[in-house]
């Protein structure tokens, strides 16, 4: 096991216990297995994820929050090449020997670990721990405010690796929240004949500056639409109910992709409807980092008029509170 940095045995680092989230300052530094890297956290994001856990999602995860993050490495004895250097990880740790891992899968692995979610502490703290094969480097001039959405990025990116979005096809992306607008972005890449159905005006105003189609829809969804159902729906909303919706919006012989993470199960639904209209139902969850980099680096994704509010981590249960608020973007971490 490796040692805790010099002179510091404990760190500051928010953790969700019985009685909710506290700020504390006597959290033990994250050791190394072989293979790792310790790596003290520049920036990190609140996710709608780590609002779900504080909620009870995943069964009652006890421990540090925080999976979206950017940070410097100080410490890999099997790996100095990687010290000093400015990353971002990927959040599934796997146990490396099972078929699963073996095959690549990874983040499907029984027994992984999912960083700041399942068992392995989170990013919200002044050091995390990660081993390198999960580590990503940041390019020089990519800021770290921007750099922290490369694991939500990466998220709406595994769609295009799931289904095929060609400029043929007809999408609608349903949710206005953090990652919904990442998705919409990255399916107007394709050239996809795109629209985006949100409840916040304010939201769909950052869409509708870069040309991308938006509808408000405060209650029913427009009869119209409902007449001329996408090929592919991206249901993005964090609520049991935007599964019905979107069920509604995707023709005979489609795709449904579901990004929702929440705590608790869908009401009853007509399972055998998706069998008569022959409806693909994709789950989908983390994605590749390399090309959420570049896309940043490059600027075609846009994330600065995302982020509503930045907080010092010694402010992280305000911070919590805040990113919970209706109608609240994303809020950063700086550690």
């Amino acid at each position: 096991m490796g040692s805790s940095p010099a002179k510091t045995a404990t760190m500051q680092a928010l953790v969700l216990g019985d009685r909710g989230v506290r700020f504390r300052t006597d959290v033990p530094v994250p050791e190394l297995e072989p293979g790792w890297a310790r790596i003290r956290v520049r920036m990190a994001g609140i996710c709608a994820t780590d609002l779900a856990l504080v909620a009870g999602y995943k069964g009652g995860y006890r421990g540090i929050l925080g999976h979206e993050f950017v940070g410097q490495v100080e410490d890999a004895p099997e790996h100095p090449e990687w010290v000093g250097r400015r990353v971002v990880g990927e959040i599934n740790i796997g146990c490396g020997g099972c078929e699963r891992c073996r095959r690549g899968l990874a983040k499907h692995c029984r027994r992984r670990r999912v960083l700041g979610i399942w068992g392995h502490p989170g990013a919200f703290a002044t050091y995390l721990a990660l081993p390198v094969a999960n580590l990503h480097p940041v390019p020089p001039h990519l800021p770290d405010a921007h750099a922290v959405f490369v694991e939500p990025l990466a998220a709406a990116l595994q769609i295009l690796e799931q289904v095929s979005v060609r400029p043929d096809t007809r999408a609608y992306v349903l949710g206005d929240g953090r990652l919904g607008l990442l998705v919409a972005q990255v399916l107007a890449q394709t050239g996809c004949d795109l629209l985006v159905l949100g409840r916040n005006p304010d939201k769909l105003a950052i869409l509708d500056a870069r040309g991308i189609a938006t509808v408000s829809v405060a209650g029913e969804v427009p009869e119209e639409l409902l007449a001329a159902p996408a090929d592919v729906v991206v249901e993005v909303t964090g609520s049991p109910a935007g599964f019905q919706v979107a069920r509604s919006l995707v023709r005979p012989g489609g795709t449904l992709v579901l990004k929702s993470t929440f705590p608790g199960g869908i009401d009853a639904f007509d399972v055998s409807g998706l069998v008569v209209d022959e409806v693909t139902v994709v789950g989908s969850r983390c994605g590749p980092f390399p090309p959420a980099l570049r896309l940043l680096a490059r600027q075609a994704i846009q994330v600065e008029p995302l982020i509503q509010r930045v907080y010092p981590l010694e402010e992280g249960v305000t911070a919590l509170e805040d990113a919970a608020r209706k109608g609240v973007l994303k809020v950063l971490l700086r550690v």
